[in-house]
């Protein structure tokens, strides 16, 4: 089978050895002669898997003591809710950021528990980059941020200080860098970007946050009753489970965060290099806040888009488009996309200026 260049924004790319052993898997799971489909989601071969796909996510965010990990589902979309409910208080204030579509549908949520304060907005200039120098307001109840934006390209490189406890949507960036990640009290991210398939949410939330806000939660939305049955409250999305389970060993088996942060870093520079470098392109991110994961850039030229999608089309590569919202392209390089992949596409836009420019 020829090789696909795999760029899409997710669900995404996933590493090769990963989809061979969730593959056998799916026939045969633990020498049981059953599928890893078929099998009780109590059985103890699963509670194996649950237990492990837990501790290599304190493992790798090397988080101290007095954190839950949770493997949900309803994707970053419910956590928007869940968060205000769990950490809103009825007559309280939470603070977020607003840095792209995500974060906006997290605020719009929010205002449903209480008040909600927005410290900083980039939407005026379509969300180009990241607000910096805003104030946290020390009386909210929480402050929550977008890490990195998927249909805008940008992504916080410096996290604040913040007197509250802090909340970060990471559903597009999880585990690709090295970062203080107990600086939160509460993580979530989307498996389908960086960790597995679509189907589950990582929550990590520290406990001594909970139970504050004065109101009832119902069972299924509440943080405590998920943390108090390890997950399995109500069936767990078990493939999703299993394939972040086997995506975070095999970050861990070749080094960690530090191994693919280097990775990351040399992808980022050469597709920002070629887009910055050649005539026929541009960034539509301000320098600084460009993400690692998804470089944004549009044709100085839009009549030429029908060329250049032939060209690269023809190269093997895929997902290459950019968000409906905002058009041109978005080449998405999350952790399984090799270098090589992106080197194929520089050469692609080289090829393009050598022929059009």
């Amino acid at each position: 089978m020829a090789k696909v260049h795999n760029f899409s924004a997710g669900p995404s790319i996933l590493p090769r050895e990963v989809l061979e052993k969730a593959a056998s898997a799916v026939l045969d799971f633990d020498n049981l002669k059953l599928s890893l489909l078929e099998i009780s989601h109590r059985s103890k071969n699963f509670e194996a898997v649950m237990e492990r796909a837990r501790s290599l996510v304190k493992e790798l965010m090397q988080l101290p003591d007095g954190y839950s990990v949770l493997f949900l589902q309803g994707g970053a979309s419910l956590q928007f809710v869940m968060v205000a409910q769990n950490l809103l208080r009825e007559r309280g204030k939470a603070a977020y950021i607003d840095t792209g579509t995500w974060a906006s549908n997290a605020i719009k949520e929010a205002k449903i528990f209480g008040q909600v304060e927005v410290v900083a907005s980039s939407k005026a200039d379509n969300y180009r980059y990241i607000p910096k120098g805003y104030t946290i307001p020390a009386d909210a109840d929480y402050f929550h941020c977008t890490s990195n934006n998927t249909i805008y390209g940008t992504q916080i490189k410096e996290f604040p200080t913040s007197p509250i406890p802090m909340v970060c949507d990471m559903s597009s960036d999880i585990f690709s860098r090295r970062i203080d990640f107990s600086k939160f009290s509460l993580i979530y991210a989307g498996a389908q970007k960086n960790m597995g398939p679509a189907g589950t949410t990582l929550v990590v939330v520290k406990d001594e946050i909970l139970g504050k806000t004065g109101r009832a939660i119902p069972a299924m939305m509440d943080y405590r009753t998920h943390i108090s049955k390890d997950s399995m409250y109500n069936t767990p999305p078990v493939f999703a489970v299993y394939v972040s389970m086997l995506t975070m060993e095999w970050l861990v088996s070749n080094g960690g965060l530090e191994w693919i942060e280097n990775i990351n870093r040399q992808k980022a520079e050469l597709m920002y290099a070629e887009i910055d470098r050649n005539p026929l392109f541009y960034g539509t991110v301000a320098p600084e806040d460009r993400s690692w994961m998804n470089a944004c850039f549009l044709l100085k030229d839009p009549a030429l888009e029908p060329e250049f999608d032939k060209m690269w089309k023809e190269a093997g590569i895929s997902g290459l488009r950019g968000h409906r919202s905002v058009g041109g392209y978005r080449a998405s390089m999350y952790n399984a996309l090799p270098l090589e992949s992106v080197q194929v596409l520089v050469e692609v836009m080289k090829e393009f200026e050598r022929i059009k420019g």
